[in-house]
């Protein structure tokens, strides 16, 4: 890297960019909910909660310019999700007009992410904490966190359907499927297991570089 794109690299200006489009998003998907205000709330606070942490934790480890982009890209996917309510984002119609898919697949794109994104921040975090340096070992270790995530996010569903079966349908997002929580974690895997693909490649391209 070069200097000045290390001076850049630590700059505050991009992820300043970012959260202001994170806020602008949130600002959009709150007034005139599709569904109601509680499945808004429902499919609103994962992104919410962790844009908060960000700000909160952004001196004491300051992400990748690559990794915030990668991150608002995620939250712009649970905050149109939570818009509209999963079922019924028109990319997921378009998607299915296009594809011939029997259902609305918007939501398989937000468990994707949760694979792809977790994974990406578990190994940039390992890289930087950790004294871990095999690329095997990390690839096994942020992959199984973002399985983990993906297990909680289903119980999570899963206890929210228990305690009000009617007013959390669309949070559900099932729509009659009924294997709808196994392909869920399938999206994630696959999110997942697609990160690790990108960074392998990165990891032979450096490795390349080395001089010998």
């Amino acid at each position: 890297m070069s200097k000045n794109a290390a001076n850049t690299e630590k700059g505050w200006w991009f992820p300043l960019a970012l959260l202001a489009v994170a806020v602008g998003v949130l600002i959009w998907s709150v007034i005139n909910v599709q569904d109601t205000y509680l499945t808004w709330m429902l499919e609103a606070t994962p992104a919410i909660v962790w844009v908060v942490l960000l700000v909160l934790t952004c001196k004491r480890f300051r992400f990748s310019n690559w990794m915030y982009a990668v991150m608002l890209s995620h939250v712009v996917v649970l905050l149109v999700g939570a818009h509209y309510s999963y079922a019924e984002v028109p990319l997921g119609y378009w998607m299915q007009d296009w594809f011939g898919f029997s259902r609305n697949n918007y939501d398989k794109i937000g468990h994707f992410m949760q694979g792809f994104t977790p994974t990406l921040i578990s190994v940039e975090i390992l890289r930087r904490k950790t004294a871990l340096k095999s690329f095997n070992w990390l690839a096994f270790l942020s992959f199984s966190i973002a399985m983990m995530i993906s297990a909680v996010y289903e119980i999570i569903e899963w206890l929210a359907s228990l305690s009000n079966p009617t007013d959390t349908e669309a949070f559900l997002g099932t729509q009659g499927y009924f294997w709808d929580t196994q392909s869920d974690m399938f999206c994630c895997l696959i999110g997942s297991v697609c990160a690790i693909i990108i960074l392998l490649s990165e990891e032979k391209l450096r490795y390349s570089k080395i001089p010998r």
